[in-house]
């Protein structure tokens, strides 16, 4: 079968949420094993670098580019990305991946970072050919993402670390989340409350929402430059609180029964309460590093492993429902996130972090045992 009559390369969303769940899983691993001296693998030649790198520009990539390549073409109209040049663009990102874990220096650097900015292109394209003005707001977190992917290697091999590099990743893609999650988590909510008959319902964006996006974006722009000072603090505090309210407005708690849209409210609350961790670190740095977890993990590995559920299932034409099985992946990753922030937070033992990604890797082993199969074969009739 040629690219295009093969269903795993039929749709964006296939190859990169099935090689983004996978790579979650061997990523942790190798991580592990790398802590405990048990891998002997070049790991971009620092392992810690590796680490952050891979978890945020590796693994978030990878679901970025399925999300917009599966909801471009639903905002604009036009085909989706399909057969040869969808299997070319995913490998470009396992090349990039390859790079980080065997190459070291600007080659891996110079190939690494051309899949974010091919994934820019398209989407720029295919917004501006389609002239859905409304949506190129999203250009802008995503140029920041892939400038700040590049920026990563440049800082790493002139200083050593990458520690803008990472604060402007963990920035761009926190934004992402406030704007589309701001976005899709009441909306899906409005839809769902209007079937079961409920007479609350949701606000759409609007005004409240402009305005607390824009000052959490000056307060996150502050926490790149001025990171762990009060000249930070109080911005992140005044933004987690509006983050807050914007959550208290979509009626989440009504949310219950629907498991899979609860889950979008949830882990859009880690937002506001790993900003306002970020917040204390002026205080007590570890507030800083339990942050930084509580939003990679809970807030964006849940809100991404959420948006992967809903859409392979909206997409391979299967019920919006999900099982035990995936509700307890949801609640392994809230576990996850909490034990590493208090592994930060209070020094807790050493086998608390082995915990920690263990429920990860099963969250994600499960992500792939239950959707990977749907990833693969063509989808139900509707």
């Amino acid at each position: 079968m040629s690219p295009h009559q093969t269903p795993f390369f039929s749709y964006g969303f296939r190859p990169m949420f099935l090689g983004a769940s996978l790579f979650a899983i061997l990523s942790i691993v190798i991580w592990i094993l790398s802590l405990r001296g048990a891998a002997d693998l070049t790991l971009y030649g620092d392992p810690h670098l590796w680490h952050m790198h891979e978890m945020l520009f590796g693994y978030v990539s990878a679901v970025l580019a399925g999300f917009l390549l599966t909801a471009v073409p639903n905002w604009t109209g036009r085909a989706p990305l399909a057969g040869s040049l969808l299997v070319g663009l995913t490998g470009l990102w396992v090349a990039g991946r390859a790079a980080m874990l065997w190459g070291s220096g600007w080659t891996a650097a110079g190939i690494e970072a051309l899949f974010l900015f091919a994934v820019l292109a398209i989407t720029t394209r295919e917004v501006v050919a389609g002239r859905n003005w409304r949506n190129l707001m999203v250009v802008g977190p995503v140029s920041v993402f892939a400038l700040a992917n590049l920026g990563f290697h440049i800082e790493a091999a002139l200083t050593g670390y990458a520690e803008i590099a990472t604060r402007a990743g963990f920035a761009a893609i926190t934004v992402l989340l406030m704007l589309i999650g701001g976005r899709i988590t009441p909306a899906f909510t409005r839809n769902w409350l209007k079937q079961q008959g409920h007479a609350y319902l949701p606000p759409t964006f609007g005004r409240f929402d402009a305005i607390s996006l824009f000052i959490s974006v000056l307060a996150l722009i502050l926490w790149i430059i001025f990171p762990d000072t009060l000249v930070s603090a109080g911005p992140l505090a005044i933004a987690a609180f509006l983050q807050a309210v914007r959550l208290g407005r979509w009626g989440g708690l009504r949310t219950l029964p629907n498991p899979i849209l609860f889950a979008l409210h949830g882990c859009f609350a880690m937002i506001p309460l790993g900003l306002l961790m970020l917040a204390a670190a002026p205080v007590d740095w570890a507030f800083y590093a339990a942050g930084l977890h509580v939003i990679g993990i809970a807030a964006i590995g849940g809100m991404t492993m959420a948006v992967m559920l809903r859409a392979s299932m909206g997409h391979t034409g299967r019920p919006l429902k999900s099982d035990a099985w995936m509700n307890g992946a949801l609640i392994a990753l809230a576990l996850a996130a909490g034990l590493r922030a208090a592994w930060s937070l209070w020094g807790l033992p050493v086998w608390m972090l082995d915990l920690s990604a263990t429920l990860w890797i099963a969250a994600f082993g499960v992500f792939v045992l239950r959707v990977g199969p749907w990833l693969l074969r063509p989808s139900k009739p509707a």
